[in-house]
């Protein structure tokens, strides 16, 4: 690697790439998660979850949210999905020379509505301004901290063969509805993102199923497809996924036939996916669907016992009943969605 590609910042191949091979390693940072669980540590009972993100979206402002409101949710979201109870985030401000200021206020009107809405409380913070042309607007860099009750406990070391993957609801609607912003698409009905904080929704499903969840993570950059494969390569199980039971909305899936993209890599702000117990799996839907962020929940596939050639790998069973093999998002299909 002779110098960074915007593929590096996908979310995909070149990414994970990235930050296993240079950035982790210049760390000694050995568990790639959504949030790092501090062992050791404790607050009000429980372990420290601890996470930190970046946000960059273009354009700032796109149907059913803002750069605000996702940076709130992103960061509780990644809480979340280690089983963290979301409680404090940072906000680090860096905003471009000419922004308007009618637009400072409203993205930080819809960071402190996100935050209430999630119950979490934005205690520090920090601002920069930097040259005209040089900022994209504004960025905004986030911390997040939370606490895990001494119970929950989750993570790749938990997965076994046969263990049913839940995904909470639609995918594709986030990073469709910012590329159809940004490209002054309209679609009907229309795409809205959906942008929604997860601790809620978690909260009710580690409850429902205590000891059933193994791992959960949010398809963010790069989508279902990539997040899936992640984890299959952290476990070392066979992921076999059934094509016609992934929930795909119909605007969803024409505007990505339309613009050449495949739903699976399409961005995702506001569902989870969630690796459980057979005996539980049923009992974990019927909790997702009644749930207002869970009405689409869908059990997309299961965990296999791989053989030398499957380990690790994700196979889609198609609706015209072939194979296919998914890998991770290779290069950039949307820039700049989260």
């Amino acid at each position: 690697m002779d110098k960074i590609l915007l593929g590096h910042g996908s979310g995909g191949k070149l990414m994970h790439r990235l930050i296993a091979e240079t950035i982790a390693p210049a760390f000694g940072i050995s568990e790639l998660g959504d949030s790092a669980v501090l062992d050791g540590a404790e607050l009000a009972g429980g372990r420290i979850a601890f996470t930190t993100d970046s946000y960059v979206v273009s354009p700032i402002f796109f149907p059913g949210g803002d750069i605000g409101d996702l940076a709130v949710n992103g960061t509780v979201n990644d809480l979340s999905m280690v089983g963290g109870i979301p409680l404090w985030l940072t906000a680090g401000l860096i905003v471009e020379e000419g922004f308007p200021a009618e637009s400072l206020a409203r993205v930080l009107a819809s960071m402190k509505a996100a935050a209430q809405k999630a119950g979490v409380r934005i205690v520090a913070g920090d601002t920069k301004v930097v040259d005209r042309g040089k900022g994209d607007g504004i960025f905004i860099n986030t911390a997040g901290v939370g606490v895990i009750p001494q119970e929950i406990l989750l993570g790749a070391r938990q997965v076994r063969a046969g263990d049913r993957i839940l995904i909470s609801g639609q995918i594709g609607n986030h990073g469709v509805a910012v590329m159809a912003e940004r490209n002054g698409l309209t679609f009907e009905p229309p795409l809205m993102s959906d942008c929604a904080p997860l601790n809620g929704i978690v909260a009710e499903l580690l409850a429902a199923v205590p000891g059933s969840v193994r791992i959960m993570r949010d398809p963010t950059r790069g989508g279902l497809a990539t997040t899936l494969k992640e984890i299959a390569l952290e476990t070392g199980f066979c992921f076999s996924l059934a094509e016609d039971s992934i929930p795909v909305p119909d605007a969803v899936r024409g505007a990505c036939d339309l613009l050449g993209l495949d739903p699976l890599y399409v961005a995702n702000e506001g569902i989870f996916i969630a690796l459980i117990a057979e005996a539980a799996a049923e009992q974990a839907l019927g909790v997702l669907r009644g749930h207002p962020l869970g009405r689409h929940a869908a059990i997309i596939g299961e965990v296999k016992a791989p053989d030398e050639r499957s380990r690790g790998m994700v196979l889609l069973r198609t609706v015209i009943g072939g194979t296919r093999i998914v890998d991770m998002l290779a290069g950039e299909q949307l820039p700049r969605i989260c």
